[in-house]
């Protein structure tokens, strides 16, 4: 019977263990089956079973301890400037092993977003990669050691003079049998850095519990299973986004599975990788489920793979017709963000695959939708999200500010409502936030960037439609009396300062901005001339 319900003994072992930590996943997996293999780089071959990936995360955790990294309730914090690799997975789940706190970065930031990140959260140890060394050194303030996590050390003396040590080499050397620390579950166990709504990037506080709740309740999940052990994982998703690395990477080695990682999404590589590899289980953007439904091999290079699953961003009811033309199989689609570990929603909880629906809670997680006069909304009547759970996090970096009220409720300034099932169905996007390819852009951070440009007056960020990406950054831009800048030149100088995909695709340059009755600008109106194409004679586009 078990068989036929997708569920194996090592499932069974996922939640009944004692786990307090996504490490102790690691534990069980390792110990069920050792000669599993866990890890296969799809780029170099290399491969680790969960015994190796096991030993290599005690040993890279013993190695931060001995080097004076203190494990704590709120333990130090160590950065990870890292791409999807092997070298990511070891020594995240070591950081989590000694009872510190991992702190993932995106590789695509500029020096000064790495910069201020790294300076808020007083990181001890910066890891770096060859592909991320010099950005690392850069962004790095006094006091944060930069650690390159390769064997081999970058050729250049300039680096091997910074970089006096290796991690793998340090590991493969040490001797030590450092007893690792007693975590508690609500200590903190992991902080991601998104953008906030006034510009300043803002820390999201997730404890063990937060992680491992978020985790269990998905591998509860049986009809269909999710993630089992019998399943080869596809991670291209980046492991610095919550989506990849808890419900991507983390559930599948909950779950004793095999897991391909793969640094950059190309939509012909990725389909090869699929095949070759026999993946069984995708996890995706609706992007990435676009730019395959454009291969003329997707139904063959999918035909391994029994389960498609997507979040970070609204999967249009049309991409999902016409994958599920092209392979016959649907998309799974969920609900989340980075404050709860982050699934909330999915349609695998009734196990009904809708366009248009990201279906019910998650077990153990609650949703309800509240109507602007602060009473709860009529079944169908759209209203603000508020969930409570035990996923949720506990408040925005140092000081747990902004968490979820007395009662443990957290309002997530989306907008949906819930059909007659209690399937939940999204309405609009969170106040302004703009959402490329499942990444947060808030257009306070945009503006500051593009108000700070020599010669720029003020600007006004929105986000439009984009189909490759979902939405795009858009600005209207007014100069300062004199300036004679091009949208062109706004657009070099704001990628000096700002990830590429928070810089504007389209730069208008304007000569006055619309505003409200108490002076705030129209951003309703702003909408209305990008969404609409109507050109205001007080609004002229030049580009």
């Amino acid at each position: 019977m078990c068989q036929t319900l997708g569920v194996s003994a090592h499932s069974e072992e996922i939640l009944m263990s004692e786990v307090v930590t996504v490490a102790d996943f690691l534990r069980v997996s390792a110990a069920s089956d050792p000669e599993r293999v866990a890890l296969i780089d799809a780029v170099t071959g290399e491969e680790l079973t969960y015994a190796e990936l096991d030993e290599r995360v005690t040993a890279t955790a013993q190695i931060m301890l001995d080097r004076g990294l203190v494990p704590a309730r709120i333990g130090d914090r160590v950065a990870m400037l890292l791409g999807n690799s092997i070298d990511f997975v070891v020594t995240y789940f070591a950081v989590v092993r000694a009872g510190l706190v991992a702190v993932p970065l995106n590789p695509g930031y500029t020096v000064g977003e790495l910069a201020g990140i790294l300076t808020e959260c007083d990181a001890q140890i910066l890891l770096v990669s060859a592909d991320t060394v010099e950005l690392g050194i850069a962004a790095a303030p006094s006091g944060c050691a930069v650690i390159f996590c390769d064997e081999v050390l970058p050729s250049k003396e300039s680096l091997r003079g910074l970089l006096k040590e290796s991690l793998r080499s340090l590991v493969k050397r040490n001797s030590s049998k450092t007893a690792m620390p007693r975590i508690e579950s609500d200590d903190l166990a992991l902080l991601l850095f998104t953008s906030g709504s006034d510009g300043v990037p803002k820390g999201v506080m997730l404890s063990h519990e937060n992680l491992v709740s978020n985790i269990q309740a998905l591998a509860s999940l049986r009809n269909p299973p999710i993630v089992s052990a019998e399943d080869t994982v596809l991670a291209v998703l980046p492991l610095f986004h919550v989506y990849g690395l808890n419900t991507v990477l983390t559930l599948a080695i909950a779950a004793g599975a095999g897991v391909v990682l793969l640094d950059r999404f190309d939509a012909e590589q990725s389909l090869e990788v699929i095949a070759r590899e026999h993946v069984t289980t995708v996890a995706g953007a609706p992007a990435m489920y676009l730019m395959w439904s454009r291969v003329s091999s997707v139904k063959d290079a999918m035909r391994p793979t029994r389960m498609l699953t997507s979040g970070g961003a609204p999967l249009p009811a049309e991409v999902f017709t016409r994958f599920e033309e092209l392979t016959g199989m649907r998309i799974y689609e969920g609900y989340g963000m980075t404050e709860t570990s982050p699934v909330i929603t999915s349609t695998v909880v009734d196990g009904k695959a809708v366009a248009g629906s990201v279906g019910s809670a998650i077990p153990g997680t609650e949703i309800k939708i509240m109507a602007d006069f602060g009473d709860e909304a009529e079944t169908g009547d759209p209203g603000e999200i508020w969930v409570k759970g035990p996923g949720v996090f506990s408040g925005y970096w140092p000081n747990h500010s902004d968490g979820p009220d007395a009662q443990g409720w957290f309002g997530t300034g989306d907008i949906g409502y819930l059909d007659d099932d209690r399937s939940l169905h999204l309405v609009d996007r969170r106040r302004e936030l703009i959402i490329v390819n499942g990444f947060n852009v808030f257009p306070r951070e945009v503006e500051i960037v593009l108000e700070s440009i020599d010669g720029v007056s003020e600007a006004a960020v929105l986000g439009r439609p984009d189909p490759e990406t979902g939405e795009a950054v858009s600005a209207l831009v007014v100069l300062a009396a004199g300036s004679a800048l091009t949208a062109e030149e706004i657009s070099v100088m704001a990628q000096e300062s700002l990830a590429r995909f928070k810089c504007p695709t389209d730069i208008r340059i304007v000569r006055s901005l619309p505003r409200s009755a108490t002076g705030k600008i129209a951003k309703g109106r702003l909408r209305e001339v990008y969404d609409l194409g109507v050109e205001s004679p007080d609004v002229p586009s030049n580009t």
